[in-house]
């Protein structure tokens, strides 16, 4: 087996070649960084990397598979995590000047059930700052490209990690969403990411607190991306909005033949790029062909509904940056800048019309989850913009129409003010560009193992990606 197919090799499939002695940590560790080391001017998908320790927490692994002794759900998998969260004694710079120098002194929830469960952390993987922008770039670090297609962006704010995964330098990933940060990189990178419902996984405070916020997993397979979400996931005594009890996901599922899968091109609201049109009607076809019936719906919804969401989303998370300009102002990127002057002048009443907007929203999602088992729509409207996009003063034009330059261009926005449905994308496709397109597939709150299901069956149909060498990246 040679090295990229090393790289390549699913999560699940590393564990269970582990287990036999048929492949070593150690080796999959090497290949890994080899591969890192060769794309990293290219993709630029890390920010700080921990490759000496983690060659040494790999031989441990190592060992430990070789005596026989008990091992972790993760236990020897290289694993990128996003450099937003906390590990204890290490650097988290949020991609930001202002965290250049900043060591935490405690680790956040998810990580340490990572790093317990044995999975090693062998390098950060890159956000903008403050995770604030569906694209990644940053002044500390610089532009994060798509392994794709090295013109357009990862997607953000997980772009690092849905780089990494597309160009086989992690095994798997953690990301977090607030308005997309895990699902359109899922897309515009053609991997797996899960947006969990809301109190599915543990978050640090103050955004647990926010129901637009969740944690969750990107992976190159369904599978890899349960492996990951069953460690992250459960009650957290840190975490008041954590919920109880822990759900763990099977990996085998029954087929959805017999299903009734809605499906809406552009939520009402959204100017659709044709490629992204194709893509998704051929992705509705394999669920036609799963034996399910597949039925276009109306949701009712307009732009009313990103408006509110992009409301929400400066009111607090916005406004929680904002406290940083009179001190840190020159030294953040125009687009959070802008961001946290929006959010400086946030209006409560701005937020209470985002809340009834979102309850009006539900009054008809909400019914058609009862006659529908998922809804389906695409994750982006467009396969990506450009890896120096700034919405700060950039436009975004889909069909020759303007879009909102921060999240006109992606569908994700609207399952965070639906924050307790869980959504997984998946590819659907590539545009000509040979950037990847996705699907969303949304469930009934807190049905997780639905989307699951769907998931699993699709993929399967469509053969999996990244398992030959001609679905990969040419790098």
């Amino acid at each position: 087996m040679s090295d990229l197919d090393l790289c390549y090799m699913p999560a699940s499939e590393a564990l269970k070649r582990f287990k036999a002695k048929k492949l070593s940590p150690v080796e999959l560790m090497e290949a890994v960084i080899k591969r890192a080391e060769a794309t990293k001017d290219k993709v630029n998908a890390f920010t700080n990397t921990h490759f000496d320790e983690a060659m040494d927490l790999a031989k441990k692994a190592e060992a430990k598979y070789a005596k026989g002794k008990k091992t972790g759900a993760l236990e020897g998998l290289p694993i990128g995590i996003k450099d937003e969260s906390y590990i204890k004694g290490k650097p988290t710079t949020g991609g930001s000047l202002i965290m250049k120098d900043f060591v935490a002194d405690s680790s956040s929830t998810m990580n340490e059930r990572v790093i317990k469960a044995g999975g090693i952390v062998h390098a950060r993987t890159a956000t903008p700052e403050f995770s604030c922008a569906a694209y990644t770039w940053s002044r500390l670090w610089g532009i994060t490209r798509n392994p794709w297609n090295t013109k357009f962006t990862p997607g953000g704010s997980s772009g690092g990690a849905g780089a990494s995964l597309a160009s086989g330098t992690s095994s798997i990933a953690t990301g977090s969403d607030i308005g997309g940060s895990i699902r359109i990189p899922a897309s515009t990178c053609g991997v797996v990411g899960y947006k969990p419902p809301y109190g599915r996984n543990p978050d640090d405070p103050p955004f647990n607190l926010d129901f637009y916020c969740h944690t969750g997993p990107l992976a190159r397979t369904v599978e890899d991306a349960i492996l990951l979400q069953n460690v992250m996931t459960g009650p957290s005594p840190l975490d008041i909005a954590s919920l109880r009890p822990k759900l763990t996901l099977p990996t085998k599922f029954k087929p959805i033949k017999g299903w009734k899968i809605g499906y809406s091109m552009n939520l009402g609201g959204f100017e659709v790029d044709p490629e992204v049109v194709k893509n998704t009607k051929k992705a509705l076809d394999v669920f036609r062909s799963l034996g399910a019936e597949v039925e276009e719906v109306d949701l009712g919804w307009g732009p009313e509904v990103l408006e509110a969401g992009m409301a929400y989303l400066n009111h607090l998370f916005g406004a929680f940056l904002s406290k940083l300009l009179p001190e840190h102002a020159d030294e953040m990127t125009t687009y959070a800048r802008k961001f946290a002057e929006d959010g400086a002048g946030s209006k409560a009443t701005d937020f209470v019309n985002s809340l009834e907007v979102a309850g009006r929203m539900y009054m008809t999602l909400g019914p058609l989850l009862e006659k529908y088992n998922v809804l389906i729509c695409p994750t982006t409207a467009l396969p990506s913009v450009p890896a120096d996009h700034d919405q700060s003063k950039d436009e975004v034009r889909i069909n020759g129409k303007l879009v909102n330059p921060s999240l006109g261009w992606v569908m994700t926005t609207p399952f965070n003010t639906m924050s307790r449905c869980p959504v997984l994308s998946l590819p659907s496709g590539h545009a000509k560009n040979g950037v990847p397109t996705g699907i969303q597939i949304v469930g009934r709150t807190y049905c997780d193992e639905d989307v699951f299901r769907a998931g699993m069956a699709y993929e399967k149909a469509v053969g999996g990606w990244y398992g030959e060498k001609a679905k990969r990246p040419k790098l």
